[in-house]
Protein backbone atom coordinates (compact mmCIF):
# COMPACT_ATOMS: atom_id res chain seq x y z
CA UNK A 1 0.00 0.00 0.00
CA UNK A 2 2.83 2.45 0.95
CA UNK A 3 4.48 1.45 -2.15
CA UNK A 4 1.85 2.29 -4.36
CA UNK A 5 1.27 5.62 -2.85
CA UNK A 6 4.85 6.51 -3.17
CA UNK A 7 4.91 5.45 -7.15
CA UNK A 8 1.76 7.79 -7.05
CA UNK A 9 3.55 10.83 -5.48
CA UNK A 10 6.71 10.45 -7.62
CA UNK A 11 4.50 10.15 -10.61
CA UNK A 12 2.68 13.17 -9.33
CA UNK A 13 6.06 15.22 -8.47
CA UNK A 14 7.45 14.37 -12.08
CA UNK A 15 4.51 15.65 -14.14
CA UNK A 16 4.88 18.70 -11.64
CA UNK A 17 8.11 18.67 -12.54
CA UNK A 18 8.09 18.75 -16.23
CA UNK A 19 5.46 21.56 -16.06
CA UNK A 20 8.03 23.93 -13.96
CA UNK A 21 10.53 22.60 -16.05
CA UNK A 22 11.65 22.17 -20.04
CA UNK A 23 13.26 19.47 -20.59
CA UNK A 24 13.98 18.88 -24.62
CA UNK A 25 17.62 20.00 -24.49
CA UNK A 26 17.28 23.89 -24.56
CA UNK A 27 19.27 25.96 -22.02
CA UNK A 28 17.76 29.60 -20.80
CA UNK A 29 20.33 32.48 -21.50
CA UNK A 30 22.40 31.72 -19.01
CA UNK A 31 23.33 28.40 -19.45
CA UNK A 32 20.79 26.17 -17.63
CA UNK A 33 17.41 24.21 -17.67
CA UNK A 34 14.90 27.00 -18.88
CA UNK A 35 11.93 27.84 -16.79
CA UNK A 36 8.39 26.75 -18.63
CA UNK A 37 6.63 29.90 -17.32
CA UNK A 38 9.22 32.41 -18.10
CA UNK A 39 10.68 31.32 -21.10
CA UNK A 40 9.79 30.16 -24.63
CA UNK A 41 6.01 30.36 -26.74
CA UNK A 42 4.53 33.31 -28.23
CA UNK A 43 6.20 36.05 -25.55
CA UNK A 44 9.55 35.19 -26.86
CA UNK A 45 9.04 34.27 -30.62
CA UNK A 46 6.82 37.68 -31.11
CA UNK A 47 10.57 39.06 -30.71
CA UNK A 48 11.51 36.84 -33.32
CA UNK A 49 8.17 37.67 -35.74
CA UNK A 50 9.31 41.39 -35.33
CA UNK A 51 12.98 40.97 -36.66
CA UNK A 52 11.50 38.32 -39.73
CA UNK A 53 8.87 41.06 -40.32
CA UNK A 54 11.28 44.05 -41.12
CA UNK A 55 13.87 41.60 -43.05
CA UNK A 56 10.91 40.42 -45.77
CA UNK A 57 9.86 44.06 -45.75
CA UNK A 58 13.54 44.42 -46.89
CA UNK A 59 13.48 41.29 -49.39
CA UNK A 60 10.44 42.00 -51.16
CA UNK A 61 10.66 45.62 -51.43
CA UNK A 62 13.97 45.23 -53.34
CA UNK A 63 13.47 42.00 -54.78
CA UNK A 64 9.75 42.70 -56.62
CA UNK A 65 10.64 45.99 -58.11
CA UNK A 66 14.38 45.05 -58.95
CA UNK A 67 13.51 43.96 -62.31
CA UNK A 68 11.92 47.80 -63.12
CA UNK A 69 15.81 49.09 -61.55
CA UNK A 70 17.68 46.62 -63.79
CA UNK A 71 15.32 47.63 -67.56
CA UNK A 72 15.07 51.29 -66.64
CA UNK A 73 18.29 52.41 -64.20
CA UNK A 74 20.74 50.39 -65.86
CA UNK A 75 18.76 49.83 -69.12
CA UNK A 76 19.20 45.95 -68.79
CA UNK A 77 17.15 44.29 -71.52
CA UNK A 78 14.10 41.43 -70.06
CA UNK A 79 15.77 38.39 -70.82
CA UNK A 80 18.81 39.49 -69.07
CA UNK A 81 17.35 41.41 -66.37
CA UNK A 82 15.01 38.49 -65.58
CA UNK A 83 18.15 36.22 -65.43
CA UNK A 84 19.72 38.74 -62.72
CA UNK A 85 16.90 38.75 -60.91
CA UNK A 86 16.81 34.83 -61.07
CA UNK A 87 20.34 34.82 -59.86
CA UNK A 88 20.04 36.55 -56.97
CA UNK A 89 16.95 35.25 -55.48
CA UNK A 90 18.62 32.04 -56.22
CA UNK A 91 22.04 32.54 -54.62
CA UNK A 92 19.20 34.27 -51.87
CA UNK A 93 17.74 31.11 -51.41
CA UNK A 94 20.75 28.88 -51.59
CA UNK A 95 23.00 30.80 -49.21
CA UNK A 96 20.76 29.53 -46.58
CA UNK A 97 22.22 26.37 -47.06
CA UNK A 98 25.79 27.50 -46.00
CA UNK A 99 24.08 29.45 -42.46
CA UNK A 100 21.89 26.73 -41.55
CA UNK A 101 25.31 24.39 -41.24
CA UNK A 102 27.22 27.01 -39.74
CA UNK A 103 24.22 27.43 -37.08
CA UNK A 104 23.55 23.90 -36.28
CA UNK A 105 26.95 22.85 -35.93
CA UNK A 106 28.90 26.13 -34.62
CA UNK A 107 27.81 29.05 -34.01
CA UNK A 108 24.00 28.01 -32.73
CA UNK A 109 21.22 30.03 -34.23
CA UNK A 110 20.82 33.32 -31.87
CA UNK A 111 24.41 34.13 -32.57
CA UNK A 112 24.25 33.22 -36.46
CA UNK A 113 21.13 35.77 -36.55
CA UNK A 114 22.14 38.47 -34.74
CA UNK A 115 25.62 38.48 -37.07
CA UNK A 116 24.29 37.80 -39.80
CA UNK A 117 21.36 40.55 -39.67
CA UNK A 118 24.68 43.23 -38.96
CA UNK A 119 25.84 41.69 -42.73
CA UNK A 120 22.34 42.35 -44.00
CA UNK A 121 22.42 45.80 -42.53
CA UNK A 122 25.51 45.96 -44.01
CA UNK A 123 24.60 45.59 -47.45
CA UNK A 124 21.48 47.87 -47.00
CA UNK A 125 23.87 51.21 -45.78
CA UNK A 126 25.92 50.27 -48.52
CA UNK A 127 23.25 49.95 -51.21
CA UNK A 128 21.78 53.77 -49.62
CA UNK A 129 25.10 54.86 -50.60
CA UNK A 130 25.10 54.01 -54.38
CA UNK A 131 22.09 55.94 -54.87
CA UNK A 132 22.46 58.64 -52.55
CA UNK A 133 26.36 59.74 -52.53
CA UNK A 134 26.79 61.38 -56.22
CA UNK A 135 30.09 59.49 -57.08
CA UNK A 136 27.85 56.47 -57.00
CA UNK A 137 25.25 57.37 -58.36
CA UNK A 138 23.99 55.36 -61.68
CA UNK A 139 23.79 59.39 -63.46
CA UNK A 140 24.15 62.59 -62.33
CA UNK A 141 21.57 63.77 -64.98
CA UNK A 142 18.07 62.77 -65.93
CA UNK A 143 17.43 61.16 -68.25
CA UNK A 144 20.52 58.53 -67.58
CA UNK A 145 22.07 57.22 -71.18
CA UNK A 146 24.80 55.38 -69.63
CA UNK A 147 24.86 54.01 -66.38
CA UNK A 148 28.68 54.47 -64.46
CA UNK A 149 30.43 51.05 -64.24
CA UNK A 150 31.15 51.71 -60.35
CA UNK A 151 27.70 52.10 -59.59
CA UNK A 152 26.77 48.55 -61.10
CA UNK A 153 29.64 47.10 -58.98
CA UNK A 154 29.07 48.78 -55.43
CA UNK A 155 24.71 48.18 -56.40
CA UNK A 156 25.59 44.42 -57.19
CA UNK A 157 28.28 43.85 -54.32
CA UNK A 158 25.62 45.38 -51.53
CA UNK A 159 22.73 43.08 -53.21
CA UNK A 160 25.33 40.39 -52.56
CA UNK A 161 25.81 41.05 -49.08
CA UNK A 162 22.08 41.36 -48.86
CA UNK A 163 21.65 37.35 -49.91
CA UNK A 164 24.92 36.38 -47.62
CA UNK A 165 22.89 38.52 -44.56
CA UNK A 166 19.86 36.31 -45.51
CA UNK A 167 21.96 33.05 -45.66
CA UNK A 168 22.38 32.81 -41.82
CA UNK A 169 18.79 34.98 -41.19
CA UNK A 170 16.60 33.32 -42.95
CA UNK A 171 17.56 29.57 -41.60
CA UNK A 172 18.69 30.46 -37.85
CA UNK A 173 15.72 32.75 -37.09
CA UNK A 174 12.89 31.02 -38.50
CA UNK A 175 14.46 27.19 -36.66
CA UNK A 176 15.18 29.32 -33.45
CA UNK A 177 11.25 30.19 -33.17
CA UNK A 178 10.74 26.62 -33.59
CA UNK A 179 12.30 26.34 -30.94
CA UNK A 180 10.71 28.34 -28.50
CA UNK A 181 7.76 25.73 -28.49
CA UNK A 182 8.22 22.28 -27.05
CA UNK A 183 7.29 19.17 -29.21
CA UNK A 184 7.00 16.41 -25.64
CA UNK A 185 4.40 19.09 -24.04
CA UNK A 186 0.71 18.74 -25.66
CA UNK A 187 0.08 22.36 -25.16
CA UNK A 188 3.37 24.13 -26.70
CA UNK A 189 3.34 21.53 -29.53
CA UNK A 190 -0.06 22.62 -30.24
CA UNK A 191 1.19 26.13 -30.16
CA UNK A 192 3.95 25.33 -32.42
CA UNK A 193 1.86 23.96 -35.31
CA UNK A 194 -0.02 27.69 -35.08
CA UNK A 195 3.54 28.86 -34.89
CA UNK A 196 4.39 28.17 -38.42
CA UNK A 197 0.93 29.81 -39.71
CA UNK A 198 1.02 32.89 -37.88
CA UNK A 199 4.84 33.28 -38.92
CA UNK A 200 3.89 33.41 -42.09
CA UNK A 201 1.25 35.49 -41.89
CA UNK A 202 3.48 38.17 -40.46
CA UNK A 203 5.89 37.76 -42.96
CA UNK A 204 3.15 38.29 -45.55
CA UNK A 205 2.58 41.58 -43.94
CA UNK A 206 5.97 42.79 -44.18
CA UNK A 207 5.79 41.92 -47.91
CA UNK A 208 2.80 44.24 -48.25
CA UNK A 209 4.30 46.68 -47.18
CA UNK A 210 7.03 46.23 -48.69
CA UNK A 211 5.54 45.77 -52.22
CA UNK A 212 3.16 48.91 -52.14
CA UNK A 213 4.38 51.72 -49.21
CA UNK A 214 7.74 50.73 -50.05
CA UNK A 215 7.87 50.45 -53.61
CA UNK A 216 5.62 53.79 -54.21
CA UNK A 217 8.36 55.38 -52.27
CA UNK A 218 11.02 53.96 -54.61
CA UNK A 219 8.77 54.87 -57.65
CA UNK A 220 7.43 58.12 -57.08
CA UNK A 221 10.34 59.48 -54.21
CA UNK A 222 13.04 57.80 -54.81
CA UNK A 223 15.36 54.84 -54.62
CA UNK A 224 17.83 56.45 -52.22
CA UNK A 225 14.53 57.61 -49.61
CA UNK A 226 13.09 53.80 -49.61
CA UNK A 227 16.58 52.22 -49.11
CA UNK A 228 17.18 54.46 -45.74
CA UNK A 229 13.65 53.59 -44.70
CA UNK A 230 14.45 49.83 -44.84
CA UNK A 231 17.98 50.72 -43.46
CA UNK A 232 16.59 52.73 -40.00
CA UNK A 233 14.17 49.80 -39.82
CA UNK A 234 16.24 46.99 -40.23
CA UNK A 235 18.42 48.61 -37.60
CA UNK A 236 15.21 49.04 -34.68
CA UNK A 237 14.46 45.15 -35.35
CA UNK A 238 18.34 44.40 -34.33
CA UNK A 239 17.59 45.89 -31.13
CA UNK A 240 14.44 44.62 -30.50
CA UNK A 241 15.92 41.28 -31.27
CA UNK A 242 18.59 41.57 -29.12
CA UNK A 243 16.23 42.88 -25.84
CA UNK A 244 14.32 39.39 -25.77
CA UNK A 245 17.26 37.37 -25.16
CA UNK A 246 16.40 36.46 -21.56
CA UNK A 247 13.11 35.40 -22.99
CA UNK A 248 14.41 33.08 -25.51
CA UNK A 249 15.23 29.22 -24.83
CA UNK A 250 18.63 27.97 -27.15
CA UNK A 251 19.59 25.16 -28.69
CA UNK A 252 23.65 23.99 -28.13
CA UNK A 253 25.70 23.50 -31.28
CA UNK A 254 26.39 19.79 -31.06
CA UNK A 255 29.38 20.05 -34.18
CA UNK A 256 28.71 18.74 -37.55
CA UNK A 257 25.12 16.87 -38.23
CA UNK A 258 27.10 15.68 -41.06
CA UNK A 259 29.55 13.59 -39.06
CA UNK A 260 27.16 11.16 -37.55
CA UNK A 261 25.24 10.47 -41.09
CA UNK A 262 29.00 9.54 -42.49
CA UNK A 263 29.67 7.29 -39.33
CA UNK A 264 25.92 5.40 -40.46
CA UNK A 265 27.49 5.16 -44.13
CA UNK A 266 30.82 3.76 -42.96
CA UNK A 267 29.66 1.24 -40.42
CA UNK A 268 26.70 -0.14 -42.91
CA UNK A 269 29.43 -0.58 -45.31
CA UNK A 270 32.30 -2.16 -43.22
CA UNK A 271 29.48 -4.36 -42.36
CA UNK A 272 27.67 -5.09 -45.39
CA UNK A 273 28.62 -8.87 -45.62
CA UNK A 274 27.07 -9.33 -41.98
CA UNK A 275 23.71 -10.90 -42.17
CA UNK A 276 20.33 -9.27 -40.93
CA UNK A 277 19.24 -9.77 -37.34
CA UNK A 278 15.75 -12.23 -36.90
CA UNK A 279 14.28 -9.13 -34.73
CA UNK A 280 15.34 -5.58 -35.23
CA UNK A 281 15.17 -5.20 -31.15
CA UNK A 282 18.78 -6.82 -31.63
CA UNK A 283 19.83 -3.63 -33.39
CA UNK A 284 22.03 -1.43 -31.08
CA UNK A 285 20.24 1.20 -29.32
CA UNK A 286 21.16 3.02 -25.89
CA UNK A 287 19.57 1.56 -23.09
CA UNK A 288 16.65 2.76 -21.35
CA UNK A 289 18.59 2.92 -18.12
CA UNK A 290 21.49 4.99 -19.82
CA UNK A 291 20.50 8.98 -19.27
CA UNK A 292 20.82 11.09 -22.76
CA UNK A 293 19.94 13.62 -24.45
CA UNK A 294 17.38 13.99 -27.47
CA UNK A 295 14.49 11.64 -28.87
CA UNK A 296 14.80 8.24 -29.88
CA UNK A 297 13.07 7.12 -33.17
CA UNK A 298 11.46 4.15 -34.08
CA UNK A 299 13.25 1.41 -36.26
CA UNK A 300 11.79 1.20 -39.64
CA UNK A 301 11.86 -1.27 -42.51
CA UNK A 302 12.83 0.90 -45.83
CA UNK A 303 16.24 1.47 -46.66
CA UNK A 304 17.07 -1.99 -44.48
CA UNK A 305 21.30 -1.66 -45.84
CA UNK A 306 21.83 1.51 -43.29
CA UNK A 307 20.55 -0.69 -40.47
CA UNK A 308 23.86 -3.04 -40.57
CA UNK A 309 25.66 0.19 -38.89
CA UNK A 310 23.64 -0.61 -35.47
CA UNK A 311 24.05 -4.73 -35.68
CA UNK A 312 26.42 -5.83 -32.90
CA UNK A 313 29.64 -7.66 -33.56
CA UNK A 314 30.85 -10.04 -31.26
CA UNK A 315 34.00 -7.51 -31.08
CA UNK A 316 31.78 -4.89 -29.45
CA UNK A 317 29.92 -7.11 -26.94
CA UNK A 318 32.74 -7.05 -24.53
CA UNK A 319 33.18 -3.00 -25.27
CA UNK A 320 28.65 -2.77 -24.09
CA UNK A 321 28.65 -5.15 -21.73
CA UNK A 322 31.49 -3.21 -19.75
CA UNK A 323 29.22 -0.27 -20.07
CA UNK A 324 32.37 1.51 -22.47
CA UNK A 325 31.22 4.03 -24.95
CA UNK A 326 31.41 2.18 -28.64
CA UNK A 327 33.20 3.49 -31.95
CA UNK A 328 30.52 5.50 -33.65
CA UNK A 329 32.35 4.56 -37.09
CA UNK A 330 31.87 0.44 -36.08
CA UNK A 331 28.88 0.98 -34.29
CA UNK A 332 25.50 3.37 -34.63
CA UNK A 333 22.23 3.49 -32.47
CA UNK A 334 19.08 2.92 -34.38
CA UNK A 335 18.21 6.44 -33.69
CA UNK A 336 21.17 7.58 -35.94
CA UNK A 337 20.86 5.23 -38.48
CA UNK A 338 16.97 6.30 -38.63
CA UNK A 339 18.15 10.22 -38.63
CA UNK A 340 20.12 9.20 -41.88
CA UNK A 341 16.85 7.54 -43.60
CA UNK A 342 15.14 10.40 -43.12
CA UNK A 343 17.85 12.86 -44.78
CA UNK A 344 17.53 10.24 -47.36
CA UNK A 345 14.13 10.23 -47.96
CA UNK A 346 13.95 13.56 -48.18
CA UNK A 347 16.04 14.18 -51.52
CA UNK A 348 12.81 12.80 -53.72
CA UNK A 349 10.35 15.02 -52.20
CA UNK A 350 13.28 18.09 -52.74
CA UNK A 351 13.47 17.41 -56.21
CA UNK A 352 9.61 16.81 -56.60
CA UNK A 353 9.09 20.24 -55.41
CA UNK A 354 11.63 22.27 -57.89
CA UNK A 355 8.86 22.90 -60.49
CA UNK A 356 6.98 24.35 -57.94
CA UNK A 357 10.05 26.57 -57.24
CA UNK A 358 10.20 27.57 -60.81
CA UNK A 359 7.03 28.76 -60.90
CA UNK A 360 6.94 31.13 -57.79
CA UNK A 361 9.96 32.64 -59.75
CA UNK A 362 7.58 33.58 -62.11
CA UNK A 363 5.60 36.41 -59.68
CA UNK A 364 9.25 38.31 -59.26
CA UNK A 365 10.12 38.88 -62.60
CA UNK A 366 7.79 38.46 -65.54
CA UNK A 367 4.76 39.20 -63.70
CA UNK A 368 5.74 42.10 -62.23
CA UNK A 369 6.77 42.95 -65.79
CA UNK A 370 3.57 42.04 -67.01
CA UNK A 371 2.32 44.75 -64.82
CA UNK A 372 4.69 47.71 -66.09
CA UNK A 373 2.51 46.94 -69.38
CA UNK A 374 -0.92 47.31 -68.08
CA UNK A 375 -2.98 50.17 -66.81
CA UNK A 376 -2.48 50.65 -63.94
CA UNK A 377 -4.03 54.02 -63.34
CA UNK A 378 -7.25 54.48 -60.13
CA UNK A 379 -9.06 56.95 -58.80
CA UNK A 380 -7.80 61.04 -59.86
CA UNK A 381 -4.42 60.11 -62.42
CA UNK A 382 -2.73 57.89 -59.19
CA UNK A 383 -0.75 54.83 -60.69
CA UNK A 384 -0.20 51.91 -58.80
CA UNK A 385 3.64 51.11 -59.03
CA UNK A 386 4.08 47.36 -61.07
CA UNK A 387 5.60 45.71 -58.35
CA UNK A 388 3.01 46.48 -55.79
CA UNK A 389 0.90 44.40 -57.38
CA UNK A 390 2.37 41.30 -55.57
CA UNK A 391 0.52 42.62 -52.73
CA UNK A 392 -2.42 40.45 -54.24
CA UNK A 393 -0.88 36.99 -53.18
CA UNK A 394 0.16 37.75 -50.30
CA UNK A 395 -3.59 39.24 -49.02
CA UNK A 396 -4.59 35.84 -50.94
CA UNK A 397 -1.73 34.05 -48.94
CA UNK A 398 -2.69 35.55 -45.76
CA UNK A 399 -6.20 34.67 -46.41
CA UNK A 400 -5.43 30.47 -47.00
CA UNK A 401 -3.08 30.96 -43.51
CA UNK A 402 -6.05 32.52 -41.50
CA UNK A 403 -8.83 30.38 -42.91
CA UNK A 404 -6.58 26.53 -42.82
CA UNK A 405 -5.54 27.58 -39.31
CA UNK A 406 -9.47 28.91 -37.99
CA UNK A 407 -11.49 27.05 -40.14
CA UNK A 408 -10.40 23.52 -42.28
CA UNK A 409 -7.36 22.49 -39.68
CA UNK A 410 -9.85 21.98 -36.73
CA UNK A 411 -12.87 20.59 -38.96
CA UNK A 412 -10.15 18.36 -40.87
CA UNK A 413 -8.77 16.94 -37.09
CA UNK A 414 -12.17 16.02 -36.27
CA UNK A 415 -12.81 14.38 -39.80
CA UNK A 416 -9.09 12.35 -40.09
CA UNK A 417 -7.56 12.14 -36.42
CA UNK A 418 -4.84 13.71 -37.54
CA UNK A 419 -3.73 16.45 -35.07
CA UNK A 420 -2.58 18.54 -38.04
CA UNK A 421 -5.91 18.02 -39.82
CA UNK A 422 -4.14 16.63 -42.91
CA UNK A 423 -0.63 15.56 -43.86
CA UNK A 424 2.08 17.86 -44.02
CA UNK A 425 2.58 16.13 -47.53
CA UNK A 426 -0.63 16.54 -48.29
CA UNK A 427 -0.72 20.31 -48.04
CA UNK A 428 1.96 20.83 -49.73
CA UNK A 429 0.12 18.95 -53.06
CA UNK A 430 -2.62 20.89 -52.75
CA UNK A 431 -0.63 24.31 -53.03
CA UNK A 432 1.36 22.92 -56.11
CA UNK A 433 -2.03 22.16 -57.75
CA UNK A 434 -3.01 25.46 -57.03
CA UNK A 435 0.06 26.63 -58.46
CA UNK A 436 -0.27 25.02 -61.77
CA UNK A 437 -4.42 26.39 -61.96
CA UNK A 438 -2.14 29.78 -61.40
CA UNK A 439 0.34 29.04 -64.83
CA UNK A 440 -3.37 28.31 -66.82
CA UNK A 441 -4.54 32.07 -65.67
CA UNK A 442 -1.56 33.92 -66.03
CA UNK A 443 -1.38 31.88 -69.58
CA UNK A 444 -4.78 33.42 -70.57
CA UNK A 445 -4.50 36.58 -69.16
CA UNK A 446 -0.86 37.67 -71.14
CA UNK A 447 -2.53 35.68 -74.64
CA UNK A 448 -5.85 38.73 -74.17
CA UNK A 449 -2.79 41.02 -73.81
CA UNK A 450 -1.33 40.48 -76.65
CA UNK A 451 -4.74 40.30 -78.69
CA UNK A 452 -5.25 44.17 -77.41
CA UNK A 453 -1.82 44.99 -78.55
CA UNK A 454 -1.77 43.47 -81.99
CA UNK A 455 -5.35 44.59 -82.43
CA UNK A 456 -4.31 48.18 -82.42
CA UNK A 457 -6.41 49.35 -79.54
CA UNK A 458 -4.49 51.39 -77.70
CA UNK A 459 -1.64 48.75 -76.42
CA UNK A 460 -1.46 46.59 -73.16
CA UNK A 461 -1.87 49.98 -71.52
CA UNK A 462 -5.98 49.82 -72.15
CA UNK A 463 -5.66 46.58 -70.29
CA UNK A 464 -6.39 47.31 -66.86
CA UNK A 465 -3.60 45.49 -64.87
CA UNK A 466 -6.17 44.37 -62.22
CA UNK A 467 -6.46 41.58 -64.79
CA UNK A 468 -3.33 40.20 -63.40
CA UNK A 469 -5.82 39.62 -59.89
CA UNK A 470 -6.60 36.12 -60.37
CA UNK A 471 -3.07 34.84 -61.16
CA UNK A 472 -1.58 36.47 -57.94
CA UNK A 473 -4.33 35.52 -55.51
CA UNK A 474 -4.53 31.98 -56.87
CA UNK A 475 -0.58 31.69 -56.74
CA UNK A 476 -0.53 33.33 -52.92
CA UNK A 477 -3.75 30.92 -51.96
CA UNK A 478 -1.30 28.22 -52.98
CA UNK A 479 1.44 29.45 -51.12
CA UNK A 480 -0.65 29.48 -47.79
CA UNK A 481 -0.58 25.36 -48.85
CA UNK A 482 2.74 24.25 -50.07
CA UNK A 483 5.23 27.11 -49.04
CA UNK A 484 3.89 26.71 -45.12
CA UNK A 485 4.04 23.12 -45.76
CA UNK A 486 7.55 22.89 -46.61
CA UNK A 487 8.35 25.23 -43.73
CA UNK A 488 7.08 22.72 -41.34
CA UNK A 489 8.06 19.65 -43.03
CA UNK A 490 11.81 20.42 -43.43
CA UNK A 491 11.43 21.81 -39.57
CA UNK A 492 9.84 18.69 -38.38
CA UNK A 493 10.93 15.74 -40.73
CA UNK A 494 15.26 16.03 -40.36
CA UNK A 495 17.40 15.06 -37.19
CA UNK A 496 16.64 17.61 -34.25
CA UNK A 497 20.41 18.55 -34.41
CA UNK A 498 19.74 19.70 -38.35
CA UNK A 499 16.59 21.74 -37.89
CA UNK A 500 18.68 25.51 -39.34
CA UNK A 501 19.65 23.73 -42.41
CA UNK A 502 16.45 21.63 -42.39
CA UNK A 503 14.55 25.29 -43.32
CA UNK A 504 18.00 26.07 -45.31
CA UNK A 505 16.53 23.15 -47.59
CA UNK A 506 13.40 24.85 -48.13
CA UNK A 507 14.88 27.72 -49.08
CA UNK A 508 16.50 25.84 -51.49
CA UNK A 509 13.27 25.05 -53.53
CA UNK A 510 13.01 28.65 -54.02
CA UNK A 511 16.51 29.25 -54.99
CA UNK A 512 17.28 26.05 -56.93
CA UNK A 513 13.90 26.94 -58.88
CA UNK A 514 15.12 30.17 -59.47
CA UNK A 515 18.09 28.87 -60.99
CA UNK A 516 16.07 26.46 -63.03
CA UNK A 517 14.22 29.18 -64.42
CA UNK A 518 16.79 31.25 -65.60
CA UNK A 519 18.58 27.81 -67.24
CA UNK A 520 14.59 27.18 -69.19
CA UNK A 521 14.17 31.05 -70.12
CA UNK A 522 18.11 30.44 -71.73
CA UNK A 523 17.04 27.05 -73.41
CA UNK A 524 13.28 28.05 -74.63
CA UNK A 525 15.15 31.20 -75.71
CA UNK A 526 17.81 29.51 -77.91
CA UNK A 527 14.80 26.82 -79.52
CA UNK A 528 12.07 28.86 -80.66
CA UNK A 529 14.65 31.64 -82.00
CA UNK A 530 16.11 29.05 -84.30
CA UNK A 531 12.49 28.64 -84.92
CA UNK A 532 12.45 32.35 -86.05
CA UNK A 533 10.52 34.24 -83.15
CA UNK A 534 12.20 34.44 -79.63
CA UNK A 535 9.55 34.01 -76.89
CA UNK A 536 11.55 36.64 -75.16
CA UNK A 537 11.76 39.82 -76.72
CA UNK A 538 13.41 42.70 -75.73
CA UNK A 539 10.03 44.22 -75.73
CA UNK A 540 7.21 42.63 -73.68
CA UNK A 541 4.67 43.12 -77.04
CA UNK A 542 6.57 40.88 -79.51
CA UNK A 543 7.60 38.46 -76.78
CA UNK A 544 5.28 35.21 -76.10
CA UNK A 545 5.45 34.46 -72.31
CA UNK A 546 1.60 33.42 -72.88
CA UNK A 547 3.41 29.94 -74.46
CA UNK A 548 6.04 29.92 -71.62
CA UNK A 549 3.32 30.14 -69.30
CA UNK A 550 2.10 27.08 -71.06
CA UNK A 551 4.74 25.13 -70.80
CA UNK A 552 5.27 25.78 -67.25
CA UNK A 553 1.51 24.02 -66.88
CA UNK A 554 2.42 21.17 -68.56
CA UNK A 555 5.80 20.41 -66.75
CA UNK A 556 3.61 21.45 -63.18
CA UNK A 557 0.89 18.98 -63.97
CA UNK A 558 3.48 16.08 -64.74
CA UNK A 559 5.62 16.89 -61.83
CA UNK A 560 2.42 17.08 -59.88
CA UNK A 561 1.55 13.31 -60.48
CA UNK A 562 5.51 12.03 -59.33
CA UNK A 563 5.35 14.36 -56.56
CA UNK A 564 1.74 12.23 -55.50
CA UNK A 565 3.47 8.88 -56.27
CA UNK A 566 6.23 9.71 -54.19
CA UNK A 567 4.51 11.74 -51.20
CA UNK A 568 1.76 8.28 -50.68
CA UNK A 569 5.17 5.99 -50.06
CA UNK A 570 6.49 8.28 -47.82
CA UNK A 571 7.29 7.34 -44.25
CA UNK A 572 6.67 9.96 -41.67
CA UNK A 573 9.63 11.01 -38.58
CA UNK A 574 8.36 8.42 -35.66
CA UNK A 575 9.66 9.72 -32.31
CA UNK A 576 10.29 6.93 -29.31
CA UNK A 577 10.99 9.10 -26.20
CA UNK A 578 12.62 11.72 -25.24
CA UNK A 579 15.03 11.36 -22.04
CA UNK A 580 16.86 14.33 -20.62
CA UNK A 581 19.82 15.17 -18.79
CA UNK A 582 18.95 16.80 -15.21
CA UNK A 583 21.71 17.53 -12.49
CA UNK A 584 20.00 18.92 -9.64
CA UNK A 585 22.63 20.63 -7.06
CA UNK A 586 21.85 23.35 -4.22
CA UNK A 587 18.43 23.73 -5.32
CA UNK A 588 19.27 24.61 -8.85
CA UNK A 589 18.73 23.16 -12.00
CA UNK A 590 21.32 22.74 -14.77
CA UNK A 591 21.96 21.34 -18.13
CA UNK A 592 25.07 18.62 -19.32
CA UNK A 593 25.88 19.54 -22.70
Amino acid sequence: MDNGMEKRRAGESEEVDEEKWVYDSSVDHKGRIPLRASTGVWKAALFIIAIEFSERLSYFGIATNLIIYLTKVLHQDLETAAKNVNYWSGVTTLMPLIGGFIADAYMGRFSTVLVSSFIYLFGLILLTMSVLIPSLKACNADPCGNPKRLHEVIFFISMYMISVGTGGHKPSLESFGADQFDDDHSEERKKKMSYFNWWNSALCFGLVLGVTLIVYVQDNVSWASADIILTVIMAITIVVFYVGRPFYRYKVPEGSPLTPMLQVLVAAISKRNLPYPSNPSELYEIPKSEKTQGRLLFHTDNLRFLDKAAIVEDGNRTTLTQNQQPNSWKLSTVTKVEEVKLVVNMIPIWLATLTFGIGVAQATTFFIKQASSMNRKIGHGFEIPPASIYSVAAIGMIVSVTVYEKILEPALRKATGNERGIKILQRIGIGMAFSCVAMVAAALVERRRLEIVQGGTGGGMSMSVFWLTPQFVIIGIGDGFTLVGLQEYFYDQVPDSMRSLGIAFYLSVIGAGNFLSSLLITVVDILTEKKGRSWFAKDLNHSRLDNFYWLLVVMQAVNLCVYVFIARRYSYKNVKRRVAVVDCYEGDVSVSV
